[in-house]
């Protein structure tokens, strides 16, 4: 399905109207209709734009199956960054980890019997339409499966986890995550932090 509540006119894909029933809350952030995994819903939208603003850098943690077994050089370029589109992505974490515990996918994964393939744990900082799919594709190893498993609220504590929430399922926020996030919107934002430096550069060079 698509990550909005408004179906799209002709599309195959269903919407998550489907499947959640609070009224006035979207998205803080979205999934691709092939890939899986935590979305955070809101109904408060400096909450959505301090999640999604990409300069304030929110990490955000994949479980990635992709077709053959990368070697290092192939994970090293993927940390890096690999042009995308003609614009170089930014560094990310990469490592590779043991299948996840996940529920199979409905509809599987493509199979092909005689290519292995390898489960990558990848943590972006940004969020480019299909990026992660992209980055892979570019290192000759296209992503079968994609599951977005955490989000960081980098303040200091666990980021937010999908858990053992099933697919297609919803919980509300619990108390404590509830304090964090309206902590995150008391925090000063990236446009802010940017002003006040470059006002403290003016002044710097006015001495």
């Amino acid at each position: 399905m698509i990550s909005q509540f408004s179906p799209e006119p002709g599309s195959r894909w269903s919407c998550l109207s489907d499947l959640v029933s609070v009224p006035d809350v979207y998205p803080a952030g979205r999934l691709d209709a092939d890939s899986e995994g935590l979305l955070l819903l809101t109904d408060r939208g400096r909450l959505q734009h301090r999640l999604t603003d990409p300069r304030l850098g929110h990490w955000r943690h994949y479980w990635v199956q992709v077709e053959g077994c990368p070697e290092p050089p192939a994970l090293d370029r993927l940390r890096r960054g690999v042009t995308v589109r003609g614009e170089r992505t930014l560094p990310a974490r990469v490592t590779r980890i043991p299948p996840p515990p996940l529920p199979a996918r409905d509809p599987p994964i493509r199979f092909r019997r005689h290519q292995p393939t390898d489960w990558l744990g990848i943590a972006l900082r940004q969020g480019r339409n299909r990026q992660i799919r992209r980055m892979t594709a570019a290192v000759g190893h296209p992503t079968l499966r994609l599951v977005r498993h955490a989000i960081d609220l980098m303040d200091g504590e666990p980021p937010l986890v999908l858990g053992d929430l099933a697919p297609g399922c919803w919980r509300p926020v619990t108390p404590a995550e509830t304090r964090r996030l309206e902590r995150l919107l008391q925090a000063p934002s990236a446009l802010s932090r940017s002003s006040r430096s470059g006002r403290r550069r003016r002044r710097g060079g006015l001495r």
